[in-house]
């Protein structure tokens, strides 16, 4: 069975990082064979603005998830341990609000709000963060609910 990770952008863990709790998750999910079709496990948009922002190495945070399957906490401390790696307040401050603030371009917007039913209008989601949410919803529907 493929696992849609139900885990939010908008979720931090105890380093208050947004979006590493889902970046634990997909890259874990993938290194296991379950992560659901149409989902990277690091793909370029948040997970690399999160390893970018950190100061992490790509590479590194893959290999460590997949050879040691670390859970959630682990993944935290391992990723506060790594030489450079940046966890101030002042950087997480700044990556929260990049992930918070971003936008799909129309396109992406239209597609995801259109597969949901819903109108792109006024009231519609801009953020990606939303936006990304009601997908995964529609998607979990769709591959278990249905």
């Amino acid at each position: 069975m493929k696992i849609v990770p139900l885990i939010s952008s908008a979720i931090a863990g105890p380093l208050g990082v947004l979006h590493l709790p889902r970046l634990w998750l997909k890259v874990s999910l993938e290194a296991k064979g379950l992560l659901a079709d149409g989902y990277p496990g690091a793909g370029h948009g948040f997970d690399q603005m999160v390893i970018d922002g950190l100061g992490l190495d790509r590479a590194e945070v893959l290999a460590f998830i997949a050879d040691e399957r670390p859970t959630y906490p682990r993944f935290e401390e391992w990723v506060a341990s790594r030489p450079g790696v940046k966890t101030d307040p002042e950087t997480v401050s700044k990556l929260n609000a990049a992930i918070a603030g971003y936008h799909h371009d129309d396109e992406t917007r239209r597609s995801i709000l259109a597969a949901s039913g819903l109108p792109d209008d006024a009231t519609a989601f801009r953020d990606a963060v939303n936006l990304n949410n009601l997908d995964d919803w529609q998607e979990i529907h769709a591959a278990l609910l249905k």
